[in-house]
This record gives C-alpha cells, structure tokens and sequence, in this order.
C-alpha cells in the first residue's frame, strides 16, 4: 500500500457502502416478483457495467492487461454472480432477519480469508467484528425466521463467496478500482444471464414500474456507486474495516422498514443497533492503532 488514503476519501465511500447497501435489501423484495434472480442479477449489472464502461472509453481507459483478465474473471464469477444471485434467491423463501444475520457473518470470514492471506486483525479489530455480529443476532433474537433448505444454504453461501473474492483481490495484479469494478459488472452480467437461461430463468411477463424503479436502483446506486466504493475501499484500508457495512446495513434496513412500511421499532432493536455501531467505533480504532 502505497500513501495513505485521505480520511475524508474513507469516510465517502463509507458512507456509500453503508447508506445505499443498507437499502438494497427493500429494493430486492421490490424488484423480485417481477425480476427472477439471476436475470435481476444479469439485468442491473449490465446497465452499471455498460455505463461504466462507456464512461471509460470515452476517457479512453486502456483495456485490462492480458494476465489481469483471469482475475477479474474469477472475481465476477464469485463475488458479482454469485453473491448477488445468492441473496436475490435467499429473499425469496428466508426472513430478512436470517438473511441479516448471515450477511453479518461476511466479516468474520474476510478476517479469516485475510489470516491466510497474511493480513491478520488485530485483537481490538477482532473484537468489534464479534461484537458486531453479536450486534445482529440480538436485532433478530425473536424474529419469525422462516427457513428453506435452498435459502438458508444461498444465506450462508452468499457472505462466504464474497468475503473470499474481497481477500483473494488483495495483493492480486487488477486495474484501477474503477476499470475493476466496469469489467467486473459487464463479465458478471453475462455470466448471471447464461446461468439464468440455463436453469429455467424467464421473464413471463414486463416488469412493472415499482419493480422496475427498483431494479435501476440496485443497477445505479447499489453497483455503479457503491460497489465501486466497495472495490476502492478494499484496495486502500483493512479488511475489517471495508467489510464493516454487514453491520450497518442492517439497521438502516430496519429504519427504512419503519419509515417505509411502518414496521415498529422497539428497545430490544435500540439496543442491538447501539451494539452493532460500537463494534464499528471499535474496528475504526483499531485501523488507527495500526498506523491507517
């Protein structure tokens, strides 16, 4: 890692991993009735790689080099298919809370991905990711968790497939986080729509204006901005820190229910929410105890 990246450039993309991820959860339940789920997949990741890619070549970005297309191959296929695809199909048949508690999980397998990889967390790091996941399983303590066998695999899957592309990236020889994301997106796209056709995906019918405001939703801001964000976030500070979103999406997610739907809010969520924005104060102290 070459100079440290400015605070307020951290604290950007930050916000744009925790605000707008932490929404795409409802425009998920919006968008699939209408959108199977790797043609939703295939869909929104073809219009944020498309426009990425336009942008691109009209700043006349060099193509990826020869030896950087087997990894950003792999790392559509992983984290950009399958992680996508995983948590559309998980939120047909599973409770937003199951799906919660295994996205929360995600950090806890990067910080063991990134052991392996030689990035070890330190112990206050390692600290605020149990608290963290604590956090989230309290939120969902008392939940009516709704479980299919197919889900609750996609649930566990999902997290586990994307926190070992977020480590296997590290240290790896790939375009400038921008350029990744473009190919990445336009790769996965493809990918998502030859594995929708191949099992039986189809639209039946055209995708009505809610669901399809919602789709755009998740194409613009959910991929374009921020997984963008994500990429660049993951190229310039911890581990532990980038994948610190699981924690925070999912409160924002049970505020916009509230807003939106007029879920209730009580004090055993207060709480669980208290618990999981500690646990961010913790990994963020323990980034600056490490010199970040």
């Amino acid at each position: 890692m070459s100079a440290a990246p400015k605070s307020a450039h951290v604290a950007a993309a930050l916000a744009a991993v925790y605000l707008i991820w932490g929404s795409t959860y409802f425009a998920i339940k919006l968008a699939l009735p209408d959108y199977p789920p790797f043609l939703l997949t295939a869909t929104r990741m073809a219009i944020a790689g498309g426009l990425l890619l336009a942008w691109l070549a009209w700043r006349r970005a060099p193509l990826p080099k020869r030896g950087q297309w087997r990894a950003i191959i792999i790392l559509a296929t992983v984290m950009t298919v399958l992680s996508n695809a995983f948590v559309n199909i998980a939120e047909q048949s599973v409770s937003s809370g199951v799906v919660a508690i295994g996205v929360a999980a995600m950090p806890l397998w990067a910080g063991l991905f990134a052991a392996l990889r030689g990035y070890h967390p330190n112990r206050i790091e390692w600290g605020g990711l149990i608290l963290g996941f604590l956090g989230v399983v309290w939120l969902n303590l008392g939940s009516e968790l709704r479980v299919s066998t197919v889900g609750l695999l996609c649930v566990i899957a999902a997290p586990l497939g994307w926190a070992w592309g977020s480590m296997w990236s590290k240290g790896r020889d790939l375009p400038d986080s921008l350029e990744l994301s473009a190919w990445q997106m336009a790769i996965g796209s493809v990918i998502s729509l030859l594995i929708g056709f191949g099992i039986g995906e189809r639209f039946t019918h055209v995708p009505g204006p809610e669901a399809t405001a919602a789709m755009l939703y998740l194409a613009l801001f959910g991929s374009v901005i921020g997984y963008s964000a994500f990429v660049w976030l993951i190229k310039h500070v911890r581990p532990a820190l980038a994948t610190s979103y699981a924690y925070v999406n999912p409160p924002i997610a049970l505020l916009l229910g509230a807003l939106l739907l007029d879920e209730p809010i009580n004090s055993h969520t207060v709480t669980a929410m208290m618990l999981i924005l500690t646990s961010i104060g913790i990994v963020t102290l323990g980034k600056r105890l490490h010199g970040e």
